[in-house]
């Protein structure tokens, strides 16, 4: 047995992960891809407040659940958050509410940004003993998979919410802050990942949707730049073009996926990344007003939207049919 499935074998707490919160960060990236869309094409804004809404939905269900999860084994959550592995995961609950203002912001400014600024200031904790977890105690390579990405390279989502919030003065600092921490481990992350995917055994099947994580630093890095600084330079078409390139060649990697192994709910981990890439593209559109990027851009939105419409139906059938215990093993 390889190092990877032992860490596999004994994760604990296997109902209701943590990393199902990717399913709230998901949805309300594409709603902000299908905002972009609107401020571009003209298509229809109910489009990406219905699937606002949904993010919404989920996180309330996700925070209740998980809540509930805490309160009758709180052994198998402290588990799980010292695991190798499923710990970093425990950023996506903060991201997830790091981009929940994008859409909360329509309903309640105050409340919206009171949620960024909590979120922001818990990003920023995590990371911190994350990185000084990783530090103090000696890591094993077969532990460096992509969702190590979360807790550091997350705080690029800092400054993606902050042109809905409607700030007098925007958090310049604080978004340079997200920025620049985030790009700087980013580079040193996304390096172990890779070279343990070259030179050690091939993740499992079930951990294959993690792949999609590695978009992540390229994707929301160019958003969050372009946000941040306000403008498209080289650095950030450099990001966008990585961005790309990665996305072709994740997708034949993952292209099999559906018939190589079940359904679980782990697959919710290539919804963001997707999210993300769609809503770079369209920021690209919009600063490069060309008809290449244009088609780019909505082929990426097609495919993020095909993607999570897919993964959201076949959920709510698992929740329909009762299997939602069985798809999180």
């Amino acid at each position: 047995m390889s190092a990877v499935d032992h860490v596999v074998d004994a994760a604990p707490a296997r109902w209701l992960p943590v990393a199902l919160f990717g399913s709230v960060m998901g949805l309300v990236g594409l709603s902000l891809a299908w905002r972009l869309a609107h401020a571009r094409f003209g298509v229809p804004l109910w489009v990406a407040d219905s699937i606002g809404v949904a993010g919404i939905a989920a996180f309330v269900a996700m925070v209740a659940g998980y809540a509930v999860k805490a309160a009758t084994g709180f052994t198998h959550v402290k588990a799980e958050f010292l695991h190798p592995v499923t710990g970093a995961l425990f950023g996506t609950p903060l991201i997830s509410a790091l981009l929940l203002p994008i859409v909360l912001a329509d309903y309640s400014l105050p409340f919206a940004r009171g949620l960024w600024a909590a979120s922001a200031l818990g990003m920023t904790l995590f990371a911190w003993h994350m990185a000084s977890r990783w530090l103090g105690v000696r890591q094993q390579p077969a532990h460096a998979t992509p969702a190590w990405i979360v807790p550091l390279v997350g705080l690029l989502d800092i400054p993606l919410a902050v042109p809905a919030l409607g700030f007098a003065e925007p958090p310049h600092a604080v978004m340079m802050f997200g920025l620049a921490v985030g790009l700087f481990f980013a580079a040193p992350l996304f390096t172990m990942i890779f070279s343990r995917l070259m030179f050690e055994k091939p993740l499992p099947s079930g951990m294959s949707p993690l792949l999609m994580i590695l978009l992540a630093p390229f994707a929301v890095g160019f958003s969050a730049y372009v946000t941040t600084l306000g403008q498209v330079d080289a650095l950030a078409e450099g990001l966008f073009a990585l961005n790309v390139f990665l996305l072709a060649v994740l997708l034949t990697r993952l292209r099999h996926l559906p018939s190589c192994c079940p359904f679980r709910v782990s697959w919710w981990a290539v919804s963001f990344p997707l999210a993300a890439t769609a809503g770079a593209g369209l920021r690209y559109a919009a600063y490069s007003k060309t008809l290449w990027a244009d088609g780019l851009a909505l082929l990426l939105l097609t495919l993020a939207t095909a993607v999570i419409g897919g993964l959201l139906i076949r959920t709510l059938i698992g929740i329909a049919r009762g299997e939602m215990q069985q798809l999180s093993s």
